[in-house]
């Protein structure tokens, strides 16, 4: 299952925007301010809007009036996602449309609709349609030996219509495309790694499936997979010790109260060294590794800034890294300032951002003759990227 599409209207910095034919691996450059944030935002907030509602989602971005667009003020916000979804063994485009509005000072979902062809042609088919918390959706859409007329509807009014049909609905399996779109959604992960938060010492009670946003977790998680997953554990250790010179070993520690901690242990020493001690890249690197490794993949990672503490040779080899796993099936998109991390990308996996009239705009790469004929006789993208040649978006 992986998103092709995105369409956003009136999504704070983007009041138009459609970006298609998107790759499993995608990168987008742009300077500060330009929405490279904000649209991996889009993401969040689904997942917020899916996890609690959309009241809540909207008022912990300063609220309605702070997430439309500038000037859009009683207009509403549109959210657009195209994904290939296989359905009774054959791939269908799906699509998801979220449209929420301010009505009598309250956000509510004004329209929110799943759809897709059920054969060659014809129109995409509702098979959810919910306006303002009152709609249907549709429990034997895997039945296409049934016309669209004789398919069964069933009509549901939501608690309340700041909530999302795919909440409730998505529990069940009959709701085919409802139930993999919310588990996709429930599975993003977005990345915003804090070295300072992912040091020392921590509860050795607490979550540790997956990688946290911010990788405050990374012993819990680092243990378990040392615990429960010892095969996946030595691959991680024997990339590090690819990556990082010296790292020759790496492992969990209970200390005496009860804590976690790891141990990095250096070849050329006798004793290893705690987390505390080693230096801010060897722990990014081994925390992208631990994410990247995850025996339960997320179908999308977003990850902001990775070549953040990473010495600029290690750059080229964690883009591989990142390749790799969405060569798995899953999907990345990795926001960067970096022309090194930049120079492992492909023309079909880069995107540029940059303002227009005060909004921001999408551009490929692959859509300019002059960056794609450059590429074609060798040149790398981030180069071309310092010598100017992604539009107005400098390094």
């Amino acid at each position: 299952m992986r998103i092709e599409e995105i369409r956003l209207q009136n999504y704070k910095c983007y009041k138009e925007l459609k970006v298609t034919n998107i790759p499993a691996m995608a990168v987008f450059v742009g300077a500060n301010g330009t929405g490279k944030s904000t649209l991996f935002d889009v993401f969040g907030f689904l997942k917020h809007c899916l996890t609690f509602n959309i009241t809540k989602a909207v008022q912990s971005r300063g609220g309605f009036k702070e997430l439309v667009s500038r000037g859009c003020i009683g207009q509403s916000i549109i959210i657009e996602i195209k994904f290939r979804l296989s359905i009774t063994g054959v791939e269908r485009l799906v699509t998801y449309l979220l449209e929420i509005a301010e009505k009598d000072k309250s956000v509510i979902v004004k329209r929110e609709i799943l759809r897709y062809k059920r054969g060659a042609h014809g129109s995409p088919y509702h098979f959810l349609d919910y306006q303002a918390g009152k709609g249907y959706a549709i429990t034997n859409e895997e039945d296409f030996s049934k016309q669209e007329e004789e398919l069964t509807k069933e009509y549901r009014e939501l608690e309340a219509d700041d909530i999302l049909a795919i909440k409730g609905l998505g529990q069940f399996q009959k709701f085919k495309a409802a139930n993999a779109f919310r588990n996709m959604i429930e599975n993003w992960h977005l990345s915003d790694f804090h070295i300072n938060k992912a040091r020392g010492t921590k509860d050795a009670a607490g979550y540790d499936e997956h990688l946290s946003v911010s990788g405050d977790n990374l012993q819990l998680v680092a243990n378990n997979l040392f615990q429960n997953y010892e095969e996946i554990f030595s691959k991680i250790i024997e990339k590090m010790k690819q990556r990082v010179p010296g790292i020759s070993s790496i492992k969990p520690e209970t200390t005496v109260d009860g804590r976690l901690l790891l141990k990095f242990q250096d070849g050329s020493f006798q004793d290893p060294f705690i987390d505390k001690y080693v230096s801010d890249g060897t722990i990014k690197m081994f925390a992208y590794l631990v994410m990247l490794f995850d025996p339960q993949p997320h179908p999308l990672l977003c990850v902001e800034e990775p070549e953040n503490q990473l010495y600029p040779h290690l750059l080229m080899e964690l883009a591989e890294e990142f390749r790799l796993y969405s060569l798995n099936g899953d999907q990345v998109f990795v926001s960067t300032h970096s022309p090194d991390f930049l120079n492992a990308m492909r023309l079909e996996e880069v995107f540029w951002l940059e303002k227009k009239n005060g909004f921001t705009i999408v551009k490929r790469a692959n859509d300019d003759p002059q960056i794609s004929a450059y590429m074609k006789d060798g040149d790398l993208m981030g180069y071309l990227w310092k010598q100017g040649f992604l539009g107005r978006v400098y390094p």
